[in-house]
């Protein structure tokens, strides 16, 4: 695996024109992160990971500087799964100006996390952006499990690149909780709770198929997670999975959830 510091010099070494898969992370790698790079591999003759943590998609310097890192981990995750290249930029590298920073979003897309987050989304847009422009890959892999943020990269990709995108299922553990860099942050116990969750979503799911009208109980289940010790809904929303409205059918649906588990942000769909 070759590492580079400098985007320039990925750009004069590696031939963007052949067939290269571009995976853009924020480090602290898990087997989410993998299930993306293995779907590169399969599709790509090459394989790019980025690590950068985007200081533009965090509305609290709080959660940016507690934010888990471990860039010898990942460098070694990244050679055992023979990664043929990764890009460590830095942040003048990545931002010339305080305008690049944001692109802003539509009146009708600031729902769920962009109402909680504010300026999150237009940080990740921000980014993916500058890392097309600079590197000019032809494939670019993310994960279901930042379901609005694929939507919102899928269509502001759509809008301004020629660049195919692949996006992988959500990654869980053998108790539902989907895989999530922040997991490493919570306890035994508060993962039993996040299991919980996930176990009441995935049945509120099945139970969606068969009868819509199994929406009139997501008051119940918000009451039962929020009873929970330690753990605070932001949004619980069901939407039509293809445009993120509230017209939806059993068919179309999924189920969005954002909460606390103590002090942890974590997020979830189905």
């Amino acid at each position: 695996m070759i590492i580079f510091k400098s985007i320039n010099k990925l750009n004069k070494e590696v031939n963007f024109k052949a067939n290269v898969g571009f995976v853009p992370t924020m480090g602290s790698l898990h087997h989410g992160h993998i299930s993306l790079i293995k779907s590169s591999k399969k599709n790509c003759k090459k394989t790019l990971v980025s690590i950068f943590v985007n200081p533009s998609q965090f509305n609290k310097k709080s959660d940016l500087h507690n934010y888990p890192k471990n860039l010898k981990k990942d460098i070694l995750i990244l050679k055992k799964h023979k990664v043929d290249y990764l890009l460590i930029p830095r942040i003048k590298e990545i931002y010339k100006s305080n305008k690049d920073k944001k692109i802003k979003l539509s009146k009708k897309d600031k729902i769920m996390c962009a109402i909680y987050r504010p300026g999150h989304f237009e940080g990740v847009l921000a980014v993916i952006k500058q890392f097309l422009k600079k590197i000019k890959p032809k494939n670019i892999f993310l994960g279901e499990k930042d379901y609005q943020q694929l939507f919102l990269i899928k269509k502001f990709i759509k809008k301004n690149f020629n660049i195919k995108i692949f996006s992988c299922k959500t990654v869980r553990d053998k108790n539902k909780v989907a895989l999530s860099s922040r997991n490493i942050l919570l306890n035994k116990n508060d993962l039993k709770k996040s299991s919980y969750i996930s176990n009441l979503l995935f049945n509120l799911r099945n139970k969606l198929k068969n009868s819509i009208s199994f929406k009139y109980k997501i008051k119940n289940i918000i009451k039962e997670i929020n009873n929970l010790k330690d753990i605070k809904i932001e949004y619980l929303e069901i939407r039509n999975k293809k445009n993120l409205s509230k017209k939806y059918n059993r068919n179309n649906f999924k189920i969005f959830l954002a909460y606390y588990n103590k002090n942890i942000r974590l997020i979830d769909n189905y």
